[in-house]
């Protein structure tokens, strides 16, 4: 078992058995999943588990909140993910499979649940994350203000147009409007136009603020 909390990650395809060509989903998933394994190194991987969900860990939650950003604009406009985080202790239990169990997965299981109960409602329908801390774990960010965040992060992201998630997903990956504008094939005055009106650039600010300088480090979303 493992005594010091991580924060765990569950990710659900939403809609997806409506989904013409469930193989071609599936493909983009795994690649979406492999380029932020790239990113992020987390402690375990992001893999797909059965069916439409994936599960993966991380070393602090604000690596798993940046996580869930990147999966997402990655499927962004033609497929939605709902994300649960959680922050507690895992156990293995098969060493040979790499089965885990505990209240880090039980936690996030229930932020999966309770982001699914917000999308059935009429005034959160937006929501597609939400972050749990199992009971007893230490060491947690307070998850009145990280989904206090992640509230306003997917209303954001939930409204965004098409051509408006290209530009962001662009910019998440740190390359300038100009090279953005160049990849989409239009002017860099309209991703800068894009950038102002849909509050991209503050999206990218939020995001980029949950790496610690210097790379991994304490633990928490400021």
């Amino acid at each position: 078992m493992t005594d010091a909390a991580v924060a765990t990650l569950i990710g659900d395809l939403v809609g997806s058995r409506s989904s013409q060509d469930r193989a071609v989903l599936h493909q983009h998933l795994d690649a979406a999943l492999a380029e932020v394994n790239d990113l992020l190194h987390p402690l375990r991987p992001l893999w797909i588990t059965a069916g439409d969900e994936y599960q993966g860990s991380f070393a602090t939650v604000a690596e798993a909140v940046q996580a869930t950003l990147l999966v997402r604009v990655r499927l962004l406009p033609a497929h939605d993910i709902r994300h649960g985080i959680g922050w507690g202790p895992t156990t293995v239990l098969d060493e040979e499979t790499g089965v885990e169990d505990g209240p880090g997965w039980w936690a996030a299981r229930a932020g999966i649940e309770a982001a699914a109960r917000a999308g059935d409602s009429p005034a959160q329908r937006w929501l597609r994350t939400a972050y749990v801390v199992a009971d007893g774990a230490v060491g947690a960010p307070d998850p009145g203000l990280v989904n206090a965040a992640l509230v306003l992060r997917d209303e954001r992201v939930s409204g965004l147009s098409a051509r408006s998630v290209s530009v962001l997903r662009g910019l998440l990956s740190h390359v300038t409007q100009r090279d953005v504008a160049d990849a989409l094939g239009i002017t860099a005055s309209a991703v800068s136009q894009r950038v102002r009106a849909d509050g991209l650039a503050a999206i990218v600010a939020a995001h980029d603020l949950l790496t610690p300088v210097g790379g991994h480090g304490e633990e928490g979303v400021r």
